[in-house]
């Protein structure tokens, strides 16, 4: 049996089988249809959203204006996992993303393991987006003098937590502001049912609703969408930066970390998060005119291009007010606020609901396709692989995506859900990152990949890789002996440290002997520090997800898989 959990797919079968299900289509396959520029867009349109609008501020209060140096850690890290992605979509040119390329390297569990993971990814990290879309629309409605019912825009959870501390801030004394005042007002208003107060999240539903009819439709109308609100909202940005620059107080930079490297790691979850979503691209494989040179060049270019407004935006912000009062849902509408420049923050909500609207957009595109590869090699019912013949797109896939995003977004506190998505992202980027050292090595003389297709260089990780993790043992050495000292009854974060610790030892030694190609290695290392900073508490429901994924493979997939036939 053990031998059958990872039997493999071959990069000849994926491509064949691929072939298969559209010849079985006939002319209602998948379109070729996306450009390296569409691509690009797709790319920026699933990065820029939920992070640079909002997360952002909660990692800036903690790091202060060194928050900056995390995000070029973090575009470091995405950048070896982007490069590894891109060898692999140039030469596994086919929908699936991270599933499908776990399936030629790891074989069929760890396949099953990443594509379930990858649901926290898309589908469940849309239900975060969808509940931030919801607020900034309702933001932009107060602004215009719209007031929809308080209790048909939030989850039963925040209203009760909100009005909690607003009650407590009012027996102060205080005024209250036309936000606190909303709260109370929602939560007095708020009909009564069973017994308790009902609420429930109308515009998240709603909005998640219509994405999903503009996905069902088609690429091609997707596409168009996509572009039009990465151009606005790029454009908003810029104008942000820059506006932005004419009001900042060089003092407000120092000091650049106050609360140390540390604090800056804190901001390890949010950070990220803004940075989810280049690799949606590499699920639109089959879409793309020249999948094996037009997605590598889509991920690096959009990867790129993001990095440089997060580190403009991060210091925009924390010179335009201290640090220590960013910690608020909306903080670029913020600041203009503060220094007098509210019709700014006007501008800023307007763009925060596209942009919005362009995450939700991609990321819907992307789980039916994962479903999709998934269906074709047997381990979801066939039903998942269905393409629309007048469409052509994954119908059957598209709707229970739309149903999963949108009926938990009624209800559900979106607070979990951001290190959840960040756990299944970091989860999927170090096996594609290791699942590059186990690729075939391809004679120069065979390559069949297209003139100017990406080719991953390759530089000796021999001595660097080894060097590297001597190093980080000789910084962390204190932390390494405390968390050995106490492992009976060390918390949970510090047994995953001292886990990472044997993960890069292992690592620094096989590259050593085998001489492993150093970018997928530091691919691995940093995804895998990146995954230990995110809290414990998110782990133990990781776990628990993992744990449905697997009762589900072995109830459904590892019995109807294709390669069980064989």
């Amino acid at each position: 049996m053990a031998g059958s959990l990872f039997r493999k797919k071959s990069i000849d079968k994926i491509l064949k089988d691929a072939q298969s299900s559209t010849e079985e289509n006939g002319q209602h396959g998948l379109k070729k249809i996306l450009s390296v520029k569409d691509l690009t867009f797709l790319g920026i349109a699933a990065v820029v959203g939920a992070g640079v609008f909002s997360t952002i501020g909660t990692a800036a209060a903690d790091g202060g204006p060194g928050i900056s140096l995390l995000f070029v850690i973090t575009a470091v890290t995405c950048g070896f996992s982007a490069l590894c992605y891109a060898e692999f979509a140039s030469r596994v040119p086919i929908s699936g993303s991270a599933y499908t390329y776990a399936y030629v390297t790891f074989g069929e569990l760890i396949a099953w393991i990443i594509g379930w993971a990858l649901i926290l990814e898309y589908a469940i990290g849309n239900i975060v987006v969808a509940i931030s879309w919801s607020s900034y629309f309702n933001n932009l409605l107060m602004d215009i003098g719209i007031h929809l019912p308080g209790w048909l825009t939030v989850d039963p959870a925040t209203a009760e937590k909100a009005f909690r501390e607003v009650s407590a801030l009012q027996a102060t004394g205080v005024t209250l502001d036309r936000g606190q005042q909303y709260v109370l007002d929602a939560y007095n208003t708020a009909p009564i049912l069973f017994g308790g107060k009902f609420f429930v999240n109308i515009p998240a539903f709603v909005i998640v609703g219509l994405i999903t009819c503009l996905t069902y439709v088609g690429i091609r109308e997707s596409k168009r969408s996509a572009n039009l609100m990465v151009i606005f909202k790029i454009a908003v940005v810029l104008f942000v930066i820059i506006l932005g620059a004419f009001y900042v107080k060089p003092g407000h930079w120092s000091p650049f970390m106050p609360n140390g490297f540390e604090g800056v790691l804190k901001g390890v979850s949010a950070v990220f998060y803004a940075y989810i979503g280049f690799d949606a691209i590499s699920t639109t494989a089959e879409e793309a005119k020249n999948p094996q040179r037009d997605l590598p060049r889509g991920m690096i270019y959009s990867l790129v291009i993001c990095t440089v407004l997060y580190i403009l935006i991060a210091l925009v912000l924390t010179g335009m007010v201290p640090f220590d009062q960013l910690r608020v849902n909306d903080p670029l509408a913020f600041v203009f606020e503060k220094v007098g420049a509210e019709w700014i923050s006007k501008i800023v909500s307007i763009s925060a609901v596209v942009a919005t609207t362009s995450v939700l957009l991609v990321f819907q595109l992307g789980q039916p396709r994962i479903w999709m590869s998934m269906s074709r090699d047997g381990l979801l019912p066939k039903a998942f692989g269905k393409v629309h013949k007048k469409y052509h797109t994954p119908y059957f896939s598209t709707i229970v995506t739309g149903i999963l995003v949108a009926i938990p977004s009624l209800f559900m506190q979106s607070s979990r859900m951001t290190d959840l998505t960040s756990i299944g992202t970091l989860f999927a980027f170090v096996l594609v990152s290791g699942g590059v050292l186990l690729l075939p090595k391809i004679d120069e003389g065979f390559d069949t990949r297209p003139k100017g297709g990406f080719r991953l260089p390759y530089v000796n990780g021999q001595f660097i890789v080894p060097v590297l993790v001597a190093v980080f043992i000789f910084l962390f050495r204190t932390r390494i002996v405390h968390a050995a000292e106490n492992l009976g009854s060390d918390s949970l974060q510090e047994i995953l440290f001292l886990a990472f610790v044997l993960v890069a030892v292992v690592m620094g030694i096989l590259t050593f002997i085998k001489k492993y190609s150093l970018i997928p290695v530091l691919g691995v290392l940093f995804c895998s520090y990146l995954l230990i900073e995110i809290p414990a508490i998110s782990w133990i429901w990781f776990f628990v997800w993992m744990s449905v994924g697997l009762i589900i493979y072995f109830l459904y997939g590892y019995r109807n898989s294709n390669l069980a036939k064989y």
